[in-house]
């Protein structure tokens, strides 16, 4: 291809990129980046996950740089840097940045309460106990109700007073990227399948976040399951979170549904009046600020589901009273309360989330959900994947049809049909529901 602009020139370093590694590691990782700009010897490309990004640097650099000097003829370095939703380049910190924000999370400053309280005292003699205890424990709750708060704490706990241990926490996402990665190009020594299974299957304590998240990817459930039988087996501590009760998750292997069942569950649910006050004073004091009862309360009232959009107000409030030197009045609270609100809303499902968790839950490629072929798996995940996209975005049925190559007239015809579908299939129903319950709980 006439290579004449920036977008030629990382359009033709991607068709080198997918002749050297395979479709899956290339959608996974390669595909999102993007192009910023190419100056003084090198080429920068933006990426939206910091996580994708330290996957990219640690092993796809040199393809990059190779594939970028069969292109441009001559040696050229690739650069990453990440962006936030707005393409605004995030500044780089240390690794330490992350230990310090994981460091900060104790059952010190977890405020306890009556929708809680049961999960933070379980967690505590976990964190505790010099022996088994409770293994595994299934903690689980709507986002921001303070399940990670706790996998920390229990983290921070037992590093400290068992710190002969070896202890691993990890999201469940986190668990299956670095499974593709393993299975697509790991080599011998070298991020091999092996090694990944080393990697979780050596640790005295496993602490799993969000494992919801691996709920209908056949593979990733396989591997989990065979590394919690491992570690039960050797009598090691399991600690997992989800976003419901594992019974609610239908897409989660009967398997692993059992093994939970074999532990303790403790859930938690948003917190009560009491407990909102709590968490709000309580960070208040942490970060140098007093705010009078008034403010509190009328905070607490207003927000009532979320605790990280309490502290994200109590945060305001401290710019706020450095930056001004004023007191904070209720009408002040009340707009730094609609912009936290606003600022926390779930970005929109996309398209291509869609289409890659209906392709990882029906066992097909994205590809091949894009493209015509007329197998009976194939036209199924392509209907519900197209269903999705019209039960969970806004799109129109053009705009949809757009994005999987139909036009309007067949989108409407799938999703009456998928709507009789399910009305006679309730276990599919109850799939579909899944994927879109995990789509949400992703954002």
């Amino acid at each position: 291809m006439q290579i004449e602009s920036l977008s030629d020139v990382w359009t033709a370093v991607c068709e080198a990129c997918k002749q050297r590694i395979t479709e899956i590691a290339f959608n996974v990782w390669i595909k999102d980046l993007h192009p910023l700009e190419l100056r003084q010897g090198e080429l920068v490309l933006g990426s939206y996950s910091d996580y994708k990004k330290k996957i990219v640097e640690t092993t796809y650099l040199d393809i990059l740089r190779e594939c970028l000097k069969q292109i441009m003829g001559v040696d050229l370095d690739v650069r990453l840097v990440l962006e936030d939703e707005n393409g605004r380049v995030v500044p780089q910190t240390d690794e330490s940045s992350e230990q310090d924000f994981e460091s900060s999370f104790t059952f010190d400053n977890f405020i306890v309460g009556s929708t809680n309280r049961f999960a933070h005292a379980a967690s505590m003699a976990v964190a505790d106990n010099s022996n088994l205890i409770y293994s595994p424990l299934v903690i689980y709750g709507p986002s921001g109700v303070g399940k990670t708060h706790l996998l920390l704490a229990i983290k921070n706990h037992m590093s400290r007073k068992f710190p002969e241990r070896k202890i691993l926490y990890i999201r469940g996402e986190d668990f299956t990227n670095q499974l593709i990665s393993a299975l697509h190009e790991g080599r011998v020594g070298v991020n091999s399948i092996d090694d990944f299974r080393d990697h979780f299957r050596n640790v005295d304590v496993l602490l799993m976040d969000d494992i919801h998240f691996i709920a209908g990817k056949e593979q990733t459930q396989e591997e989990f399951f065979n590394t919690f039988n491992a570690l039960h087996q050797k009598n090691k501590q399991i600690v997992v979170t989800l976003d419901r009760p594992p019974k609610e998750i239908k897409t989660l292997d009967e398997r692993i549904r059992s093994r939970f069942e074999s532990g303790l569950f403790a859930d938690i649910t948003p917190p009560d009046f009491e407990t909102r006050v709590g968490i709000i004073k309580t960070k208040a004091d942490l970060l140098g600020i007093s705010l009078d009862e008034s403010i509190v309360f009328y905070i607490a009232e207003q927000i009532k589901m979320n605790t990280r959009q309490l502290e994200g107000v109590v945060k305001k409030l401290q710019a706020f009273i450095k930056i001004q030197g004023m007191t904070p009045t209720i009408p002040t609270v009340k707009t730094f309360v609609q912009e936290v609100v606003s600022d926390t809303q779930p970005e929109p499902i996309k398209i291509e989330k869609i289409i890659s968790e209906v392709a990882r839950t029906y066992s097909v490629s994205e590809n091949d959900i894009l493209s015509n072929r007329r197998t009976a798996p194939l036209v199924l995940a392509r209907q519900v994947a197209i269903y999705i996209a019209r039960e969970t975005t806004e799109l129109s049925y053009k705009a949809i049809g757009e994005s999987f190559g139909k036009d309007h007239t067949t989108v409407l015809y799938t999703v009456k049909k998928m709507e009789s579908f399910l009305r006679d299939n309730p276990y599919e129903k109850e799939i579909i529901d899944d994927i879109i319950k995990n789509l949400k709980a992703e954002m």
